[in-house]
């Protein structure tokens, strides 16, 4: 068959389906950007760019040293999710599948750095940096976001073989990651009340990052995406009960019992 034998309206709709996935590549490089670019303004001072900071660096940068591998990985998990969206807008998708591989294994050594760090920063005499809550109570913090983190690292890579829900994870699955970053930006609103009742300016400015995603899926869908919608109620939903959580007998048992594992 010719290209001219090609019905008129057949040939169009191609045409608008390549320019939507163009497009859709464009919004989800971006969203990569710009959350690398928000974690890395928050770890500025006491990571990315701690030789210029050093007084900064030395008052509220953790000293233990399997807080500077832990850096070093989660750093890693910003640059391979640039790449891995590079790569899906410059049409190499079987580099992009290639390199999930080491996506994957990263995940896991992030989700232990992540456990291990928590519980040593939690069993320090004065607790978690910068953070006047007890210790034991804050630990409900790291621990949920490092579950979803999990749960939605997963789900990507049980769907990956599905890009539209795919991609949606591993989006999610860093937002995830967000917080402490967030919470470390420089600017004296962040310590400003929230204009939403139970959520903190920390966790208010992590969830506008879903706004790009609930835009785009009803720009192209007409409607959200399961994933963006369910993903972004487990996160706030995560954020509105994890302090109701942290104040019970069971949490605090359960993580005076895990920090105990690391203080001995």
């Amino acid at each position: 068959m010719t290209t001219s034998s090609v019905p008129t309206t057949l040939r169009a709709g191609a045409t608008r389906l390549r320019i939507r996935w163009s497009a859709e590549r464009g919004v989800y490089l971006g969203l990569a950007i710009a959350i690398t670019a928000a974690i890395v303004l928050g770890f500025a001072r006491t990571f990315f760019f701690r030789a210029w900071y050093p007084e900064w660096a030395r008052a509220h940068g953790a000293p233990e040293t399997i807080f500077y591998v832990h850096g070093i990985a989660y750093a890693a998990w910003l640059l391979l999710l640039l790449a891995q969206t590079s790569l899906v807008t410059a049409g190499r998708v079987d580099v992009h599948r290639r390199l999930g591989l080491a996506g994957a294994a990263l995940a896991v050594v992030m989700i232990v750095l992540g456990i291990v760090g928590s519980l040593i920063a939690a069993g320090r005499p004065t607790g978690f940096i910068d953070i006047p809550m007890p210790p034991l109570q804050f630990l409900v913090v790291p621990f949920n976001l490092i579950v979803l983190f999990a749960v939605f690292v997963s789900l990507a890579i049980v769907n990956r073989r599905r890009p539209q829900s795919h991609k949606r994870y591993m989006i999610l699955a860093t937002i995830a990651l967000m917080e402490a970053g967030v919470g470390r930006w420089p600017f004296a609103v962040m310590n400003g009340p929230s204009p939403v009742p139970g959520l903190g300016m920390i966790e208010l400015c992590v969830d506008l990052f879903l706004v790009p995603m609930i835009v785009w899926d009803i720009v192209s869908r007409g409607r959200p995406h399961p994933v963006t919608v369910w993903g972004g109620a487990a996160l706030i939903l995560n954020q509105l009960l994890r302090m109701k959580l942290a104040a019970t007998g069971v949490w605090l048992a359960f993580a005076g019992w895990a920090v105990s594992l690391v203080s001995r």
